[in-house]
């Protein structure tokens, strides 16, 4: 069974004895740094001078520093930029100002399972990844609640590094809902291939078939659009909230029938199959390997595969539809974007 950990056995004791470092201010970093703060942690901000978000972290009341400023003056170093931009980052602006006695942290365990960032056995390496975006974090925080987290421990030299984190994940909140132990590897290859072959891979791969399916025979775009995407989110929330037995529970006694019948039909063994080779690369170094190069040759690939994605006719269809519902606070993401 998993060791979780919860607020009642979590002091803030030990966070709010150090000073903390985020370097990054977007999704995560934003709400790492305010929750510290509003938790009686001294935090600072990192980041480069040139930085669009130096503006916003000021507006919001934090001392903004350079990276490698904030990495001399705090105790504890949360990195919580892009992974792309982690190895550059330490080698150029941490690695220098980490003296013993020093924590690095992270959100996610991509740049040490994969070795782009390898850090010297006097600082303790750890980890708190929130599973969940940032502005989640940031609000149930808000609302005197949290969002779960992992918790992992790469090096130990202090010997006190686990306490640390957790301590950590409380200034954030998460020990509200549950801190679960894992590790680096762990962590950072179930959280690819969820991504990979469920939450983002697999779940738009499998509403654009549909939605061309029905499009293709002959069936109107926008009925297409909200049955295979927009319905989405009630199916999702049922889920989420009582797993699958409740959505099965919440739905006609039809659409449970399609569950059992059709499911099955579509995730085939051949189907597991190329998951578990999905897997197999990621725990193998492959996609890292592939996804380190591409970033190092500029991008093509991936530039070119999002400019082609974006112009599917299913985002068109569904800008339209939204823009008539207002209460979605609907968001459109222009070409480039």
């Amino acid at each position: 069974m998993a060791t979780i950990h919860y607020d009642n056995n979590v002091s803030l004791d030990l966070i709010k004895s150090r000073k903390v470092a985020i370097i990054g201010y977007g999704s995560q970093g934003h709400a790492h740094a305010l929750n510290l703060k509003e938790s009686g942690v001294d935090v600072v901000v990192g980041l480069p001078p040139t930085s669009k978000s130096v503006a916003k972290a000021e507006a919001a009341g934090l001392t903004v520093k350079t990276p490698r400023d904030a990495a001399a003056y705090a105790d504890v170093i949360m990195v919580l930029t892009p992974d792309t931009s982690q190895a550059k980052i330490w080698r150029e602006d941490l690695a220098p100002e980490m003296t013993p006695g020093k924590t690095l942290m992270f959100a996610h365990g991509f740049n040490i399972r994969f070795g782009t960032i390898e850090v010297p056995a006097h600082i303790d390496v750890s980890m708190i990844a929130p599973k969940s975006p940032g502005h989640r974090v940031r609000e149930t925080y808000e609302g005197g609640a949290g969002v779960p987290a992992l918790i992992a421990v790469h090096q130990d030299a202090s010997g006190t590094a686990k306490e640390l984190a957790l301590s950590y994940a409380k200034g954030i909140g998460c020990t509200r809902a549950g801190v679960l132990e894992t590790t680096f590897s762990e962590e950072t290859e179930t959280d690819l291939f969820g991504e990979q072959a469920v939450l983002c891979g697999g779940t738009a791969a499998l509403v654009k078939a549909g939605f061309e399916t029905l499009v293709n025979a002959g069936y109107q775009p926008e009925v297409a659009y909200f049955e295979c995407l927009h319905e989405l989110k009630l199916i999702v929330d049922l889920m989420y909230r009582g797993g699958l037995n409740y959505m099965r529970y919440s739905i006609s006694d039809t659409a449970e029938v399609g569950d059992y019948t059709a499911g099955a039909r579509l995730i085939t063994a051949e189907t597991k199959k190329e998951m578990q080779k999905i897997l197999e690369e990621i725990q193998d170094g492959t996609f890292a390997k592939f996804w380190i190069e591409e970033n190092e040759k500029g991008r093509p690939w991936f530039e070119k595969t999002r400019a082609a994605e974006q112009e599917h006719i299913i985002e068109g269809v569904g800008a339209k539809l939204r823009a008539m519902m207002p209460f979605l606070d609907p968001v459109t993401i222009k070409a480039g974007q």
